[in-house]
C-alpha cells in the first residue's frame, strides 16, 4: 500500500507538470509573434512526464522525467535526452547525446547513449557504460523507416560471446483519427543479441500511440498520450500515459 507521502509527492509532480505546461505554451505563443526576425538558428526544450519507461519494448523504469535540449541550423542538429525516475528512485539514470543530419525526407546521426551505472568519463570498450549507435532512415510522409547499429562501446553479445552490433529497424506510420493524432510503429531486431534479449530475428516492438492537444481557455494547450506497447519475443505488453511539454 502507497505511504501518504508517497502519494503527496506525486500529486505534487503532477501539479508543477500542469503549472509549467500552461506556462511554457503562454510564452510560445508570446515569442512567436518575433520568431521571423530571429537568427535560422533555432532551439527547443521540453520535458516528458511518462507513466513507464518503454523503450524499444523493453522496460526501463516505472514513473519518469525526461528532459530534452536541443539546437539546429540548416538540418543539422544536437539535442541532449535524459531520463530519471521519480517513483522509484534506483531506475537507472540516463544521458544521452545525438547529432543528426536531416535533408528533406533523408536522415542520418550518432547517438552517445550513457547509463549511470558506471562513469560517465569512462571510455574503454571493457569497462565503459556508454554506447555508441548509428543510423541511417527516410521519411516517406505516409511511413518513416530507420535501422540502427551499435558501433562501439557497452553493446550486447551474439551467441559466440562477441559485439552483437547489435541492430534494430522501425518502421512508423502517422495517420489522424478520431480528433487524434496516431502513430503505429513497428520494430525488428534483425540478429540475436544480449541488448534485447531475443535469441533470433524477433519483433520486439508493436504499438499504437494516440496524442490529443487539448486547449485551455484558447490560450493554454495541454498535450496528453497513451499508448498500447507489446512485446512479441518477451510476450510482454504495456499501456503508457504521458504529458509532454516543448517549446
Amino acid at each position: 500500500m502507497k505511504t501518504i507521502k508517497e502519494w503527496g509527492f506525486r500529486a505534487l509532480t503532477v501539479s508543477i507538470l500542469l503549472t509549467l505546461s500552461t506556462t511554457i505554451y503562454a510564452n510560445e505563443i508570446e515569442e512567436n509573434k518575433t520568431d521571423s526576425t530571429k537568427s535560422k538558428i533555432s532551439a527547443s526544450l521540453g520535458v516528458d512526464f511518462v507513466s513507464q519507461y518503454i523503450w524499444r519494448g523493453q522496460d526501463l523504469g516505472n514513473v519518469s522525467l525526461q528532459p530534452t535540449l536541443g539546437i539546429e541550423y540548416k538540418g543539422l542538429s544536437l539535442s541532449t535526452w535524459g531520463s530519471v525516475g521519480i517513483s522509484n528512485w534506483a531506475d537507472t539514470k540516463e544521458l544521452d547525446f545525438t547529432l543528426d543530419y536531416t535533408y528533406k525526407g533523408f536522415s542520418v546521426g550518432i547517438t552517445d547513449y550513457w547509463f549511470s551505472t558506471g562513469s560517465y568519463f569512462q571510455y574503454k570498450n571493457n569497462k565503459t557504460t556508454h554506447i555508441w549507435e548509428g543510423y541511417v532512415g527516410y521519411d516517406f510522409d505516409y511511413i518513416a523507416v530507420k535501422w540502427f547499429t551499435n558501433f562501439a562501446g557497452n553493446d550486447g553479445l551474439n551467441a559466440d560471446g562477441k559485439r552483437a552490433y547489435s541492430s534494430y529497424i522501425e518502421l512508423t506510420a502517422p495517420f489522424r483519427l478520431a480528433t487524434l493524432d496516431w502513430e503505429a510503429s513497428l520494430g525488428i531486431v534483425p540478429w540475436r543479441t544480449t541488448l534485447y534479449g531475443n535469441k533470433h530475428f524477433a519483433a520486439t516492438n508493436v504499438s499504437l500511440r494516440a496524442t490529443k492537444d487539448f486547449a485551455i481557455k484558447k490560450k493554454y494547450h495541454l498535450p496528453i498520450f497513451a499508448g498500447l506497447t507489446a512485446n512479441p519475443d518477451s510476450r510482454k505488453a504495456y499501456l503508457l500515459f504521458g504529458l509532454s511539454f516543448k517549446i
